[in-house]
């Protein structure tokens, strides 16, 4: 069942502290953003419709990235918005699963991209690479795309994310887990062995397959969900007939579920709450628990 608290994240107060620098330094300022609840809202209110089309409202482009280039993980792909009009961006890095590549899941990475974010979907070191592994990888994936990426300019690196399936879904478990500075995470699917994750203070959003036979979400999903203290920001999507691969294929209340978490925990976009509190529902909907409000 649902739960409800009051509480003011440290995170909070610094962007709070952040708004005000904004509304007072003048050319610093983005113009879009700095009239916004959020110095970090980007593109127009959102809507159903918006959220369930197949492209967000920014143009996108993409880049390679070379295993040759990198270190820490296998490379990948960067898809960014190609307008810096509103200013920088969150980021999300995204693992795929045991035995599969980033082309599992490639729809995700423009579908994401398009609504105000910079996403990199990692290839990993090796297919059989396990939970923790990946996510080392997704951080260090992240770290790469602030750091020394050609896009690096237009993200800001004290926003990010990670998201992930399967055991690259457990890897954002472990990532989350391992760097609690990150805003959000997303794990698609996840399977890790480690069933507790009371350590988690990372606003995080689960989504299972009710017919999961891989990562039946009986003994992976719905633990892991309950496990993170109901103190943190926290929620559970359930996928009415959905298997273990249904992040492999386009899904539309998964891709509108995940970019509204995002939005409102990357970007602190609070116009999207709406979609999460109470949440999503209709016959594609299995299950929804969360911990609104939010705060």
């Amino acid at each position: 069942m649902p739960t409800t608290r009051s509480r003011t994240p440290v995170r909070v107060l610094a962007r709070l502290a952040v708004a005000a620098l904004l509304a007072t330094g003048g050319a610093l300022a983005v113009p879009t953003a700095a009239s916004a609840a959020s110095p970090y809202e980007r593109g127009p209110a959102p809507t159903n419709a918006i959220l369930e089309a197949s492209r967000g409202p920014f143009a996108t482009s993409s880049v390679n990235v070379s295993s040759s280039s990198v270190t820490g993980f296998g490379g990948g792909v960067i898809y960014y918005p190609t307008s810096t009009a509103e200013g920088t961006f969150g980021a999300v890095a995204i693992s795929p699963g045991y035995t599969a590549t980033w082309s599992s899941l490639s729809w995700l990475g423009p579908r994401i991209a398009s609504h105000g974010f910079v996403v990199i979907g990692i290839e990993t070191n090796t297919l059989l690479d396990q939970p923790d592994s990946r996510g080392r990888q997704l951080l260090a994936a992240l770290d790469y795309l602030t750091q020394r990426s050609s896009v690096r300019g237009r993200i800001d690196s004290s926003r990010l994310a990670v998201a992930g399936h399967s055991m690259g879904g457990g890897g954002s478990l472990e990532a989350a887990a391992s760097r609690p500075s990150l805003q959000a995470a997303v794990p698609l699917a996840p399977w890790n062995l480690d069933k507790s994750w009371s350590e988690v203070r990372v606003p995080t959003l689960i989504i299972g397959g009710e017919t999961d036979s891989i990562a039946p979400v009986a003994t992976h999903s719905i633990p892991f969900y309950t496990s993170i203290p109901s103190s943190s920001e926290k929620a559970y999507l359930e996928l009415n007939g959905a298997n273990h691969f249904f992040p492999q294929t386009v899904n539309t209340p998964l891709a509108k579920q995940a970019v509204a978490w995002l939005k409102r925990f990357v970007d602190d976009d609070t116009r999207y709450e709406q979609f999460l509190c109470p949440g999503p529902s209709g016959s594609a909907i299995e299950e929804y628990r969360n911990t609104c409000p939010s705060s």
